[in-house]
């Protein structure tokens, strides 16, 4: 039974359970899609998208390119296999992983409901105006709310009112997503849109802890305490639980990692492949980089995304994307979609200490598929960071004057 790994197996082990170091299908359809979100076990979803919006991006980064209108059809369907909820931060679950929430949902409306003065407390009759809208309508976006509202009700009953209940109601259960459209989510009554097996699925909290930190190990292969409790924000004692019975079932085996300094754990079907041979930009919420003390722990990568950040303030860039090649994280690369003028725009390219000479070459491949999956018809090349002028090269394009 192996009881030690070197830093790089355990890098291995973690990339290739987030399902890197595959062969590539050589067309990507449902089948693919959905077995990459299983294997993940959730999508993050973040509505920046000077590039891409994220949820798109861990898919891409591992099968390549794919019709993101069937990954909507899919992942956004009224009654489909997934369904939205605060699983790690907003993130598309599996609908079989809904009930595992149950009791994160009857513990937010404990808490926002018992806040003297709190808007749950404060807005009883907005709420159940809410509940009695979506009953009668059905799956409503917020502005469609807004305005039927607005009508009829008077400023009080404006967007950021509807909204704010909205969101209450969906982070307690009862309101769930029917889908989105142009990314704005449609609320509907729970009970319209899961199957009944779902709504009435009462699962412990104990138990629910143990399955969702099952999924998990098993999608990151090997970890700390602090690494599989984060994936689906779990707090650290009922994690530690969750692991001594997982470790009693013989899902887990207790490992210790060079260099880590704190106990880790192995999942029992973990893969620990000689090498891994990719190429990869991540988005800044791809589960392998979004604990960022996991990816400086396990890459030597220090990472914060800049999005918020002043201009004059930033390192690397406004979005800036780790770029993975085979088994390390070597640099990072800010990109822009220029869809009025259909370019892709590296706005900076940096290369981290150690990275291999030929990492231009290895990146370039992938921005030419970046842009063409796209839909754009060119790329540009601004000329900030050390890595610039190489990627340029590699494409044969000039490297762009600042303010081109």
């Amino acid at each position: 039974m192996i009881t030690t790994l070197t830093a790089a197996q355990a890098r291995r082990i973690a990339l290739a359970a987030q399902g890197f170091g595959r062969p590539r299908p050589a067309s990507v359809g449902t089948r693919q899609l959905n077995s990459a979100i299983d294997r993940l076990g959730l999508l993050q979803l973040d509505s920046v998208n000077v590039f891409e919006r994220s949820h798109y991006l861990p898919l891409f980064a591992r099968l390549g390119a794919y019709d993101r209108g069937q990954l909507d059809a899919l992942t956004f369907a009224r009654k489909g296999r997934y369904i939205e909820y605060w699983a790690h931060e907003a993130a598309i679950i599996p609908v079989e992983s809904w009930p595992l929430f149950r009791w994160k949902m009857a513990a937010l409306r404990a808490r926002y409901s018992s806040i003297a003065g709190g808007w749950v407390e404060s807005n009883p009759t907005m709420l159940d105006w809410l509940r009695a809208e979506l009953a009668e309508k059905g799956p409503l976006a917020a502005s469609q709310i807004e305005h039927d509202a607005g009508a009829r009700k008077g400023p009080w009953w404006g967007w950021s009112e509807v909204k704010t209940g909205l969101e209450y109601l969906f982070m307690f259960g009862e309101v769930v997503t029917a889908g989105r459209t142009r990314f704005e989510r449609t609320y509907a009554l729970a009970d319209a849109v899961l199957p009944s097996h779902i709504l009435d699925a009462e699962v412990p909290k104990d138990e629910a802890i143990r399955r969702l930190m099952s999924v998990s190990a098993a999608a990151h292969g090997i970890g700390t305490l602090s690494d599989l409790a984060d994936y689906f924000r779990l707090k650290q004692e009922p994690a530690k639980a969750a692991v001594r019975d997982l470790v009693d079932s013989g899902e887990l085996i207790p490992v210790t990692v060079a260099g880590w300094n704190r106990p880790a754990w192995l999942h029992r079907d973990a893969r620990m492949p000689r090498r891994i041979e990719t190429t990869a930009l991540l988005s800044p919420f791809d589960p392998v980089v979004w604990q960022r003390g996991r990816a400086e722990r396990m890459f030597g990568f220090h990472y914060r995304i800049e999005i918020y950040t002043p201009p004059a303030k930033r390192v690397f860039g406004y979005y800036t994307l780790p770029l993975l090649v085979d088994d390390r994280l070597v640099g990072r690369v800010d990109l822009k979609s220029d869809r009025q003028n259909r370019v892709l725009r590296v706005q900076a390219a940096w290369t981290e200490a150690g990275a291999p000479p030929e990492t231009a070459a290895r990146l370039a491949p992938v921005l030419r598929e970046t842009a063409a999956w796209q839909g754009l018809d060119g790329i540009e090349v601004m000329g900030r960071g050390d890595l610039a002028g190489a990627i340029a090269a590699e494409l044969g394009v000039p490297v762009a004057e600042p303010g081109a």
